[in-house]
C-alpha cells in the first residue's frame, strides 16, 4: 500500500485533503481511483490506513479508516554531516540515508571539498533533496521525513554539536593504525534515545586541522572498518552498522 505524507494542517477530523505532487502521483502514477486505499503519515509520525473518496485535478480527498500502531524509525536519532562531495554523490547519501533510518543530514564545506555551493545553488539543491528525502520516505514507509539543513562551515557544524550526546567523525587515519577506537565498541555504549552525529569528510577526507580541531570539540574519531571508503560509501556503512546493532542484534537476544 502507498504511503504518502501530508501536512498535519491537512488533517480534518476522519479527512485528509492531499495536494500538490501526490495527487499526480495517486492520480497518474498509481493510478488509483475512488474507493483505493492508501497510508496517510502526519508531521508526528502517525499514520493511517484512508479511503479515497474523491479525486479532482487539483486535490484528493480520503477518509480515515484505520490508525496504525507502528513505529520503524531507529531507537536514536543519528545525524549524519557530510562534507560536500562533488557530483550527484550527496544525492545518493539523503537517499540511501533515509531508507537506512537517518534522522537529519547537515551538509558542510570542508576544507577538501571540490564542489562549492555558493547561496543559489544550494537552495536548489535543498529543494532537491527535500523531494528525495520524502519519496525515500515513503518507499520505505518511514514514520518521519528526516530534516536536511541548510550547509554550514566546520565551524559552525562544531557549534551546532553542543546540542548531541555523542560525536563521531571517520578518520581515514584511524584505519591504518592498529590500534584504532573501534566504531563497534562506540555503538556498544550507545543508548536508546541519544543524539548522535557522524561526521563524513568529502572525497579527500578531513585536513589535519579539521581532524585537530574537531578532537579538540570533543568529537572521537573513528575507523569504518579496515578498508578506505568512499565518501558516500561511510555514512551508509554507519547506519547500517548502527541499525543491524539496535533492531537486529538487539532484537535477536531479546528473543532468546
Amino acid at each position: 500500500m502507498q504511503r504518502y505524507f501530508v501536512s498535519s494542517s491537512r488533517f480534518k477530523d476522519n479527512n485528509i485533503t492531499i495536494t500538490g505532487d501526490d495527487v499526480h502521483h495517486i492520480t497518474r502514477v498509481m493510478r488509483y481511483n475512488v474507493g483505493d486505499k492508501i497510508i496517510c503519515n502526519n508531521e508526528e509520525g502517525k499514520a493511517a490506513i484512508c479511503r479515497i473518496s474523491q479525486v479532482t485535478s487539483d486535490e484528493v480527498q480520503v477518509i480515515i479508516e484505520t490508525w496504525l500502531n507502528e513505529n520503524v524509525e531507529l531507537p536514536i536519532n543519528v545525524t549524519i554531516a557530510q562534507g560536500i562531495p562533488k557530483g550527484d554523490k550527496f544525492d545518493l547519501v539523503v537517499q540511501k540515508g533515509t531508507e537506512l533510518g537517518a534522522h537529519a543530514f547537515i551538509p558542510f564545506q570542508a576544507d577538501r571539498s571540490i564542489a562549492i555551493w555558493d547561496k543559489k545553488k544550494a537552495e536548489k539543491k535543498l529543494q532537491r533533496f527535500e523531494k528525495i528525502i520524502k519519496e525515500a520516505s515513503e518507499q520505505s514507509h518511514r514514520n518521519k521525513v528526516p530534516v536536511i539543513k541548510s550547509p554550514v562551515s566546520v565551524k559552525d557544524l562544531i557549534e551546532e554539536s553542543k546540542n548531541y550526546h555523542v560525536k563521531l567523525f571517520a578518520y581515514e587515519e584511524e584505519a591504518k593504525v592498529s590500534k584504532h577506537q573501534s566504531f563497534g565498541n562506540i555503538i556498544n555504549r550507545l543508548d536508546p534515545g541519544q543524539d548522535i552525529l557522524v561526521c563524513i569528510g568529502p572525497e579527500g577526507g578531513f585536513s589535519p586541522k579539521e581532524a585537530g580541531l574537531l578532537k579538540e570539540n570533543n568529537f572521537s574519531p573513528v575507523r569504518l572498518g579496515p578498508r578506505i571508503l568512499r565518501t558516500e560509501t561511510a555514512a551508509l556503512y554507519a547506519l547500517a552498522s548502527i541499525s543491524y546493532h539496535f533492531e537486529e542484534m538487539r532484537c535477536s537476544e531479546c528473543q532468546q
